[in-house]
């Protein structure tokens, strides 16, 4: 996240090449943490330029990583929220340098090192504040006239924003960075609390620092804390991958403060170690070799974080926190290496356009994020489909339309004159000018219309999903249900009724399908099928029916083998397990074995936006192709042409979605038995036709031998009279 800290004043001729000290006089202004007084004899380190070269370039490549990474998945940055810790590093280095600058001028003025903390949260809430508002509250608006799921849990977004404790509430609410399925409209705003919230703890513990004469040993305070922070953060991955983290997961470790402020840590250490050197030269700093390498050093470091950003993540410690951790290092040898006097590096970062998307970076991190999901869910896009790369040119588009915007008119106005001579200046404008008047009577009607919005959307915001609604409604109809289920019914082979054998002229009757009941039927399925159990009771009276929440094949495997142990599998098995991740041949081959050759098994198909489902669908239909029992349910067909029947998650079917689902499923397994009845009738037609074959051949049979008789006899009468007429006359 952006660090959201005090803008950098014009450059001065240090200021762009901050080998030159600044040894203009002191400003007449009021002290401030952006521009302390200089005393009448300041030390050197106060009368150099206040400003770091490099920091505004390394801001925008943060920010571009982190906007690329959600925006533009496609341009494979896999890792392109590195860019927060870059942010991170950044903050608890100006920050600290700053504190440290103000303490120094106060020692110099005589008042010992003295902070003002006020002062300081005062002008964090100048900084903050107006960006913030104005994103919640026309986003509010926004997400008002789209309705639907962006607005789930839209009340404690807006408590955790405002309260900069968006991190622990999200926590406590059970949301996950990384769980696309359900985007939080300000999720990105839980950085931006981290910060805060160092903000408002490190001014407080900086003075017990500041009692260590040794800077050297400051700085090894904060690289101890940092590392103690980093491996806190990889307890708790690993304990989440091993199931021992109780419910926290990866997402605790992410969000949580005291886990990822290792790059806040390090910032600070670099402060201690190198603020006042980097401000004040020394002469072997100046020298060309030094320079040279530093400069070299740099680059590498630059380019290290873009490559770290390509590398595909690994769900386990190497990334959390291997890869962030790198991050921070290779953020520190950046901001060491763009600062130094007559850096090249520094120079390269502070071309114009790298300042101009870097001192608008707070913005562009806050807006990013929600135009994105607003758009999304505006366009009935499925949350966790690929953003389409129009969606994210144009939220990019709004995104800088809307930071530029904010940072001219919003931003640098509060933060020069704080917020009481800005409302002034209101005030006299909704008093002056006619041109300024309707300029700045616009501005206040809409800003009352966009948080009357936001308060109605807050009123009405729905705690979950439709997706977990439908599956809530599902589960009810399953725990109402609540009556043993009818008992199994036989699960031995089908025995046949004879094949009557028909050797008149009388027609073979057609085929003779059973209805198939709901007592017949066994199905095992994820929270799709848990949320169409309303329906296929319905649809199937009878049915048994074992539905979880992200249940995988494999799981359902051993389900199906404890049923069929337990005599409990009936005639028809219905599978529907789909949605949760891939499946393999070898899961399937496991699945048949255990639903034996007696019953009919039905794979019910996927539809989701997830990348694998398509995977899915085709290992289903293979195995369909080479297997005699099994038939395939084309939910994915039937979906897909009622999309308007499923919830805002393009997964769970709503309550007809899941009567669609139903009648899927019931289809399906009526054509398996349709398919063994018209089997029957092919057998018994053939059969007919082989015993009508058969008779007509024992009749002609019969017919042959009577006419051989008679020739027979016919032929020995027409010897005799032959022999008769041959014999001589006597």
């Amino acid at each position: 996240m952006p660090h959201a800290l005090p803008e950098n004043a014009r450059p001065t001729s240090a200021a762009r090449y901050p080998m030159t000290r600044d040894i203009s006089p002191a400003p007449a202004t009021a002290p401030t943490l952006d521009r302390p007084v200089a005393p009448a004899l300041p030390p050197v380190s106060a009368r150099v330029s206040e400003r770091y070269a490099g920091l505004d370039g390394l801001r925008a490549i943060a920010v571009a990583l982190v906007v690329a990474y959600h925006l533009f998945p496609a341009w494979w940055l896999p890792q392109g929220f590195i860019g927060v810790d870059v942010f991170f590093v950044i903050s608890g280095f100006l920050i600290t340098s700053l504190l440290l600058h103000e303490a120094a001028t106060s020692e110099a003025a005589g008042r010992g090192r003295r902070i003002s903390l006020v002062g300081f949260w005062r002008r964090r809430a100048r900084r903050l504040l107006p960006a913030l508002v104005t994103l919640i509250v026309v986003c509010g608006l926004w997400a008002w006239t789209v309705g639907g799921d962006v607005l789930v849990g839209f009340g404690r977004q807006v408590l955790g924003a405002l309260t900069f404790s968006f991190n622990w509430i999200s926590i406590s609410a059970g949301s996950g960075y990384f769980d696309a399925g359900t985007p939080e409209l300000f999720r990105n705003l839980w950085s931006l609390a981290v910060e805060e919230q160092f903000y408002v703890l490190w001014p407080l513990l900086f003075p017990l620092l500041l009692l260590i004469p040794s800077r050297i040993v400051r700085a090894g305070v904060a690289v101890v804390a940092a590392a103690g922070s980093a491996l806190w953060m990889a307890v708790l991955v690993s304990n989440a991958l091993a199931g021992a983290s109780g419910g926290t997961g990866v997402t605790r470790a992410y969000f949580g403060t005291d886990s990822h402020g290792f790059g806040i840590l390090l910032g600070v250490a670099l402060a201690f170690v190198a603020g006042q050197a980097l401000r004040a030269p020394t002469a072997w700093m100046l020298r060309a070799g030094v320079r040279r390498g530093v400069t070299a050093l740099g680059a590498l470091a630059v380019v290290g974080i873009v490559a770290i950003a390509i590398v595909p993540p690994a769900p386990d410690t190497a990334t959390f926190p291997g890869a962030l951790l790198v991050a921070c290092l290779l953020t520190v040898v950046a901001i060491t290496a763009g600062a130094w006097p007559g850096s090249v590096l520094g120079r390269a970062l502070d071309l114009g356009p790298l300042r101009f998307v870097g001192q608008r970076s707070y913005g562009i991190y806050l807006w990013h994020w929600p135009v994105l999901v607003l758009l999304m869910a505006g366009l009935s896009i499925a949350p966790g489909t690929e953003v389409p790369l129009a969606v994210g040119l144009w939220a990019l588009a709004i995104t800088l339309l809307a930071a530029t915007v904010s940072y001219r008119f919003i931003e640098t106005p509060v933060r020069r004159n704080g917020f009481r001579v800005s409302f002034a200046a209101l005030r006299a404008r909704l008093s002056g000018a006619p041109a300024g008047r309707f300029a700045a009577l616009a501005a206040v009607t809409a800003f009352v219309i966009a948080a009357a919005a936001t308060t109605s959307a807050i009123a009405i915001a729905p705690q979950v999903t439709s997706g977990a609604t439908a599956v809530e409604a599902g589960q009810q109809a399953l725990d109402a249900a609540d009556a043993p289920t009818a008992s199994p019914s036989p699960t031995g082979p089908r025995v046949e009724p004879p094949l009557a054998v028909q050797t008149g002229d009388e027609p073979v009757p057609g085929p003779r399908p059973t209805p198939v009941t709901g007592d017949q039927v066994s199905a095992i399925g994820d929270s799709v099928m848990l949320a169409s159990a309303p329906g296929l009771m319905e649809r199937l009276p009878g049915i048994q029916i074992d539905a979880s929440v992200s249940r995988s094949l494999n799981a359902g495997v051993g389900i199906a083998e404890a049923q069929a142990a337990a005599g409990q599998l009936r005639p028809y098995v219905v599978i529907a397990l789909g949605t949760n991740g891939p499946i393999s041949a070898e899961a399937l081959a496991r699945l048949e074995r255990a639903i034996g050759p007696d019953r009919h098994l039905v794979l019910v198909n996927a539809f989701a936006p997830r990348d694998w489902i398509a995977g899915v669908n085709a290992e289903l239909a293979t195995f369909d192709a080479a297997q005699a029992n099994v038939v395939v349910a084309d939910w994915a067909g039937a979906a897909a042409a009622h999309q308007d029947l499923l919830a805002g998650d393009r997964i769970h079917p709503g309550h007809t979605g899941g009567r669609l689902f139903a009648e899927t499923v019931a289809t399906a397994v009526q054509g398996v038995e349709d398919a063994r009845a018209q089997a029957a009738f092919d057998r018994s037609v053939r059969a007919s036709a082989l015993a009508s074959r058969l008779v007509d051949g024992e009749d002609d049979r019969e017919d042959g031998g009577d006419v051989d008789k008679d020739a027979g006899t016919d032929a020995e009468a027409e010897e005799g009279r032959g022999v008769s007429a041959d014999l001589p006359e006597r």
